[in-house]
């Protein structure tokens, strides 16, 4: 008879692995009481500052573009009057980035204002 024997190797992971390891494992744990709030607390300021940003970054960004185009037309095919409207649609888009930036992050603060206030005032309350 053959004897068959049971071959067990262990190794633990590093401390670099560990750390994945236990940040992935965070991330799947109920959220205590108090994360939960903070967690709610950061989502909504990202949310009242995220739209207001995206949407004046898009509005600059596709107004430069179209400046850009209507320069574009004016030196190098010398169509001067298709160059004058593309560059002032796109000085007017340019121009309304800040504006709308204004406009939307103060509708945010007024519809989220108030919830955050009170998330941040109950969360101070329990670090004291």
């Amino acid at each position: 008879m053959s004897e068959s024997k049971l071959h067990i190797t262990y190794s633990s992971p590093t401390q670099a692995e560990r750390r994945e390891i236990e940040e992935i494992r965070r991330r799947y744990l109920p959220l205590s009481r108090e994360e939960g709030k903070l967690h709610r607390l950061r989502r909504l300021h990202r949310r009242v500052y995220g739209l207001a940003q995206g949407l004046s970054i898009a509005l600059g960004v596709s107004g430069i573009l179209l400046f850009g185009t209507g320069l574009t037309f004016v030196l190098e095919w010398s169509i001067i009057e298709a160059a004058i409207p593309l560059g002032a649609a796109g000085l007017l888009l340019a121009a309304l980035a800040y504006p709308v930036y204004a406009i939307v992050l103060g509708r945010g603060k007024r519809k989220y204002g108030k919830e955050i206030l009170a998330l941040s005032e109950e969360l101070l309350k329990e670090k004291e």
